[in-house]
């Protein structure tokens, strides 16, 4: 999969950065949701592929949930840090069928194109705006300076 991903990335340098931050953001809760969604559709059919889905789902909206969004207020993860989280997300994705042991299993798949499409959006987003630099560590090291 790291060779697929890295096609994807290739793919996708010489193309702008066109995704906005919030789109960014609603992207992470879509991918988020179709993972939950297809962990309850393949419960009763692989209830290891379901539980590697609820890992990725539950992990992507941990990360989105404590990233700071361009004009809110601080929060753990900068955006820019997001940005290099996804691409740890996508791989952990990628690989969740080795891990989980379902490689030959038709649910595979799902992992494959759910990290396809984390990586392609992760390299057309737009990771440095104004705003969205801030984390906690940022306001920290600010108060000290001050």
């Amino acid at each position: 999969m790291p060779l697929l991903q890295n096609a994807v990335k290739l793919l996708t340098r010489p193309l702008p950065d066109v995704i906005d931050p919030r789109t960014h953001f609603v992207i992470d809760y879509l991918t988020a949701g179709a993972f939950l969604a297809c962990a309850g559709m393949m419960w009763r059919v692989n209830k290891r592929a379901a539980i590697g889905s609820v890992i990725c789902g539950a992990s992507e909206i941990a990360v989105a949930s404590l990233t700071t969004r361009p004009g809110s207020r601080p929060r753990p993860i900068s955006f820019r840090t997001h940005g290099r989280i996804d691409l740890g997300l996508a791989a952990m994705t990628a690989m969740m069928p080795e891990f989980m042991g379902l490689e030959d299993a038709p649910q595979a798949k799902l992992f494959t194109a759910q990290a396809v499409v984390m990586t392609a959006v992760r390299e057309l987003t737009n990771f440095e705006v104004e705003g969205a630099e801030h984390s906690f560590e940022n306001i920290r090291e600010q108060r000290q300076i001050a």
